[in-house]
């Protein structure tokens, strides 16, 4: 038997990923309140899905809100509801309906549309920051620099972008041939870190190229966002009211908010890690609980109760159904 500290990356053994059936989820099994969990993690959920999923109703039905900022919004509630669902499904699976096991094919695709969204994700919230430059910088050529067209080929790039860079980790780690001596995951849902660490193989290799991306998301896209609102607070200072850059800094506060959960827990992640901070397996699953609710949650909350249209739309749907209730009831 060769030692796992021994064993390369493209080592194999009979018991491969092609002839891997389902992976066992262990992540909670020390957690002496597991149901109360699950249910918290499923009305975040549902929450989510009801938040996202009104913002995306009502900007598609409403015409007036055809507009690249809409756009943008509607774009960034799908991402939400993708990125929420690959892992709250399992966690909610494992929690409260104790089913810890998993199929292969059903983990691999989470794993993949968990980390499409997290990709999207930051693409999206770097195209609205762009957005926002250009609103409050050159305002009176914001309809012509950004068209919905425009808009439209920026979206379908940063899911182009996301695919072929899930592509490439993919085709790097190689699923189908890795060697799995006991099919468990340690984490609570399936992603890139946990497939490769349930493997009997030295991860380090494995990480390569998935490091290389993330420091591409966040040394790359995060600085850019931090130098769109350097352009921005210039811009406003300039204004010669307060009133004008109060205006103009209201405007950019749901971006700010859903930028701060999005990037707040992977800073605090990386932080830990450069200064030796080790965490344990409940404290990095609580992290990675974390990462991928409050930020699906927050997003639509924000854009909801912070956006004028948005929130005035959905205060007249709100109240037609109340006036036709009681219109209802009074026929009856």
């Amino acid at each position: 038997v060769v030692p796992l500290a021994l064993q390369g990356p493209m080592s194999s053994v009979n018991f491969t990923g092609k002839n891997v059936e389902e992976f066992t989820i262990t992540g909670f099994d020390h957690l002496s309140h597991q149901k109360l969990l699950g249910f918290l993690i499923f009305i975040t959920y549902f929450l989510v899905l009801l938040g996202s999923g009104t913002n995306i109703c009502i900007i598609l039905t409403d015409r007036r809100l055809h507009t690249p900022m809409y756009l943008l919004i509607c774009n960034l509630a799908v991402v939400d509801i993708m990125f929420t669902s690959s892992t709250s499904t399992t966690m909610i699976s494992v929690l409260l309906g104790e089913v810890k096991t998993i199929s292969y094919y059903s983990c691999i695709s989470r794993m993949y549309i968990y980390h499409l969204g997290d990709i999207t994700g930051c693409l999206a919230l770097s195209v609205m920051a762009l957005d926002r430059t250009i609103a409050i910088s050159n305002p009176l050529r914001y309809h012509s620099i950004l068209t919905n067209a425009r808009i439209f080929v920026l979206i379908i790039a940063s899911w182009f972008i996301g695919i072929i860079c899930l592509g490439i980790a993919l085709a790097w780690a190689d699923f189908d041939n890795l060697p799995y001596c006991q099919p468990i995951i340690r984490y609570v849902f399936c992603d890139y870190p946990a497939l490769i660490r349930a493997a009997c193989v030295n991860p380090e290799p494995y990480f390569l190229i998935p490091t290389i991306l993330a420091l591409w998301l966040l040394a790359g896209q995060f600085p850019l966002i931090i130098l769109s609102y350097v352009k921005i607070i210039y811009t406003l200072l300039r204004l010669p009211n307060s009133e004008s850059r109060a205006q103009g800094f209201n405007t950019c506060i749901c971006h700010i908010i859903v930028v701060s959960c999005y990037y707040a827990p992977k800073l605090v992640s990386v932080l830990l890690t450069r200064i030796g901070v080790r965490l344990n397996l409940t404290e990095r699953n609580a992290l990675m609980i974390i990462a991928t609710l409050l930020p699906s949650l927050i997003n639509p909350t924000v854009y909801c109760l912070k956006t004028k249209e948005i929130r005035k739309r959905l205060v007249q749907i709100l109240s037609l159904k109340k006036r036709t209730v009681s219109i209802k009831c009074q026929k009856g």
